[in-house]
């Protein structure tokens, strides 16, 4: 499996080079487009399926492949490579058009939905198998000081993780308005918590009073 992802990565980088540059889409589309596709990069995506998810995403309606090609100048084989990478990680929704056998791409219309299904992708190809691999480890028993040491250490990354996970997984079921709420606190947050840690001070500070 590993090695079948290498090879699909590595004929696609392949095509991408050997691609056209030239794009047949309007000077401001194609300024984000380019830049999307560098972003991807950066990533850890192919350029070209950072480029076609920012067509999709800027599309008013949705597109084929084939139209996908014509607008940014890259191989159909290319485009379809791309498509599945975009589907595997449920980015793109799959259309279909009246009269028409091709299958057509669109992107979701809601960017919370997007910044959520992100998320939830990252998680699960990221996020979870560390957290599988260091839950294995830390059950191994130590068989020297440096292993002890490192368990030690791994524990607190271990810790870390859960707890931004736990967190991920409260915040990811609120409504959108509450999480744009949420959002929207940023360092107001900090308030909050220090006007609680006061209470709590204080409630601390009256129950001696009230004993004696």
């Amino acid at each position: 499996m590993r090695q079948s992802k290498f090879v699909f990565r590595w004929i696609s980088e392949i095509t991408e080079i050997t691609d056209s540059t030239e794009m047949n889409v309007p000077p401001l589309i194609q300024s984000f487009v380019l830049h999307f596709g560098e972003m991807g990069n950066r990533w850890g995506i192919n350029r070209t399926v950072g480029q076609i998810y920012a067509l999709l995403y800027v599309s008013p309606r949705p597109l084929c492949a084939e139209q996908i090609a014509e607008a940014l100048g890259i191989s159909r084989s290319n485009v379809s490579m791309s498509l599945r990478e975009l589907q595997a990680w449920n980015l793109v929704l799959l259309k279909h058009m009246p009269d028409d056998r091709r299958d057509f791409f669109a992107t979701p219309e809601d960017v919370w939905q997007i910044l959520r299904t992100l998320a939830a992708e990252r998680k699960k190809r990221e996020i979870d198998p560390t957290l599988s691999v260091l839950r294995n480890i830390l059950m191994e028993k130590p068989k020297s000081d440096d292993e002890r040491f490192a368990q030690t250490r791994l524990s607190e990354m271990h810790g870390l993780i859960e707890q931004l996970t736990n967190w991920y997984d409260d915040v990811k079921n609120l409504e959108t308005e509450r999480l744009a709420t949420l959002l929207h606190l940023g360092s107001k947050v900090t308030k909050l918590l220090e006007a609680k840690d006061r209470v709590v001070s204080m409630g601390r500070k009256r129950q001696p009073a009230a004993k004696g």
